[in-house]
């Protein structure tokens, strides 16, 4: 059904006979000619039901038109930033494998110095205990002979004939002042790995301020 033939069905509640045929602008409504003439919009400016209906039709087409222009503009909106959203997302996961990658290059790093010094300590280790056991080995027969050399002496203490004696204790104090000569003792503090110490204190300040660089 046409606009037209709408409005003819239309009628005023105030006057029953009449269709409503004007607007009221005053008032934002419709209504008959005969309110305004002698009824409560006689004082009111009006203007025709169709030209205020041709206006706000256009007026509403051109706000569709605007309103879905601009929820085209929304949604191309949406898209961008659900897109920006997942760069973000593949930057950040991207970001975060090169910094474990670099973190894990760090600890590398840091293991294969570990390694290198641990095996200073363990080599220093070894050529100490192998000095010391090779002195040990060397004492170990020097105090057999010793003590070979102490029974000597004592027998000789019981040798009755003096030439004999002398002879015999002559021999004897010579050996003991060899053995006695050839006692060789470790260097002072040569267990000592004292001068194994790793200063740290700056490396891990460094380390603890790692940040991004900007």
């Amino acid at each position: 059904m046409k606009p037209e033939q709408q409005q003819q069905q239309l009628v005023c509640e105030d006057h029953e006979e009449e269709r409503i045929n004007i607007y009221c602008l005053s008032c934002e409504t419709p209504t008959c000619s005969m309110c305004k003439v002698f009824g409560k919009h006689k004082e009111c400016h009006v203007a025709p039901l169709s030209s205020v209906y041709l206006r706000q039709k256009t007026d509403l087409s051109d706000s569709i038109a605007m309103l879905v222009a601009n929820n085209d503009h929304i949604q191309t909106l949406i898209s961008e930033m659900e897109e920006m959203c997942c760069c973000v997302e593949e930057n950040g996961e991207r970001q975060r494998e090169h910094l474990e990658e670099r973190f894990e290059g760090l600890v590398n790093i840091l293991d294969e110095r570990k390694q290198d010094l641990v095996g200073l300590i363990s080599k220093h280790q070894d050529d100490t205990l192998r000095r010391v056991r090779s002195l040990i080995g060397r004492h170990s027969e020097q105090l057999e002979a010793a003590v070979a050399l102490l029974e000597t002496a004592i027998q000789s203490m019981e040798e009755p004939h003096m030439p004999l004696f002398i002879q015999s204790a002559k021999v004897i104090l010579e050996k003991m002042v060899v053995t006695a000569s050839h006692l060789e003792r470790p260097e002072v503090r040569f267990e000592s790995v004292s001068h194994f110490v790793l200063g740290t204190d700056d490396l891990a300040d460094l380390l603890r301020n790692i940040h991004f660089s900007r």
